[in-house]
């Protein structure tokens, strides 16, 4: 691997499929855990972290796609993305109004969810950093927009983690909830730059 890093030539390719690999088995990892979870506990925290996996899971195969058959341009990819993101931002905000507003449906402790964002929180900033790397490499802006949604990840496993740890321990449903929608302002921020290929410095 370093070997390629210093060979600059060798690297855009081969690095980005697997990287790319990578990141659809452990997002198919935490899409099934994180989903089968959430809605058993019926945490909006846990069920949009579940959600933004699978956003996650198929921008990385858009921009595999990309780098594997060159089929879809830079700016569609790049586009793609974006929507997908804006479509998490919708489903956080109505997720977490519903189970505010209805007392059947607040969230039980789960330790399983726990253990998966704990695990998320420590995996997706490194496949983010990896991909930001390569994409300043590359020059792709639908891998930048990539690197930006395992970023979006990362927060959300650190935010989810914190409510349900809230919860957890003190018994707080709301806490739930009000962690789902603490991520929205850097969803929508991350949906706006990726939807024009451009990624915030996170």
């Amino acid at each position: 691997m370093e070997q390629m890093l210093e060979n600059p030539a060798k690297l855009p390719a081969f690095s980005v499929r697997q990287l790319q690999l990578l990141t659809v088995g452990w997002m198919s990892v935490e899409l099934c855990v994180a989903l089968f979870t959430g809605i058993r506990a019926r945490s909006v925290a846990l069920t949009a972290f579940g959600a933004d996996s699978g956003i996650e899971l198929l921008s990385a195969l858009v921009v595999l796609r990309r780098f594997s058959s060159r089929s879809i341009s830079e700016r569609l990819a790049a586009r793609i993305s974006g929507v997908l993101l804006y479509a998490l931002a919708a489903y956080i905000l109505v997720t977490s109004g519903l189970s505010l507003l209805s007392p059947r449906l607040q969230p039980e402790p789960t330790v399983l969810g726990i253990g998966l964002l704990i695990a998320a929180a420590i995996i997706m900033p490194l496949l983010g950093r990896a991909k930001k790397k390569l994409a300043a490499r590359t020059g792709s802006r639908a891998l930048r927009a990539d690197a930006a949604q395992s970023n979006i990840c990362a927060y959300m496993s650190w935010i989810a983690l914190a409510g349900l740890l809230i919860n957890f321990f003190f018994h707080f449903a709301w806490a739930d909830s009000a962690a789902a929608l603490l991520l929205l302002p850097i969803v929508l921020k991350e949906a706006g730059e990726a939807s024009k290929g451009e990624v915030c410095e996170c």
